[in-house]
């Protein structure tokens, strides 16, 4: 029987850190989705890049990965999962906080979705101290996150932050 796993995530933008947690779920199922969220007009969430940009970048990101397809989706997550066909959700943990987020979610995913399994996977150690948001903030304000992103994510970065500072000098 063929394993398929979901890692569904937001991925603005996506890190070494999203990258790294593929890599191991690729080895350790036969197929990985990887799901670009997409908040239904922004209602929930408001995103640097949108969601055609985030899904190229994570194409990019991913490309390496010959058991990878990325592909968007709205809505509960377990309900994506069921449509691919998919009987594993994967995420990834940092740190304490993430496993107590992360513990609740896989709780509630279990309640709604009793026939999907989630497999928590913790980051490597040096990707840590890594989050879209802080490199979202330290991008934005000039900061160098190239060892921290694929390279397609710190060029549109590195775009973005030069849009912004135009914008802002008057």
């Amino acid at each position: 029987m063929k394993i398929v796993a979901l890692f569904p995530a937001t991925f603005d933008p996506v890190t070494n850190g999203h990258v790294g947690i593929a890599e191991r779920a690729t080895r350790l199922f036969d197929h990985l989705i990887v799901g670009v969220y997409v908040h239904p007009d922004g209602r929930i969430k408001t995103t640097l890049f949108d969601a055609e940009e985030r899904i190229g970048l994570v194409e990019a990101a991913m490309a390496h990965l010959p058991n990878v397809t990325v592909k968007r989706f709205g809505g509960l997550a377990v309900n994506f999962a069921r449509t691919e066909g998919a009987q594993v959700l994967v995420r990834g943990l940092r740190v304490a906080d993430d496993f107590e987020y992360e513990r609740q979610m896989a709780m509630m995913n279990r309640h709604l979705a009793p026939e999907l399994e989630s497999v928590l996977l913790v980051t490597q150690p040096d990707h840590v101290y890594v989050s879209a948001t802080r490199v979202r903030e330290v991008a934005m304000l000039g900061g160098d996150v190239s060892c921290l992103v694929p390279p397609a994510v710190a060029k549109a970065l590195a775009e973005k932050a030069a849009l912004s500072a135009e914008v802002a000098t008057p």
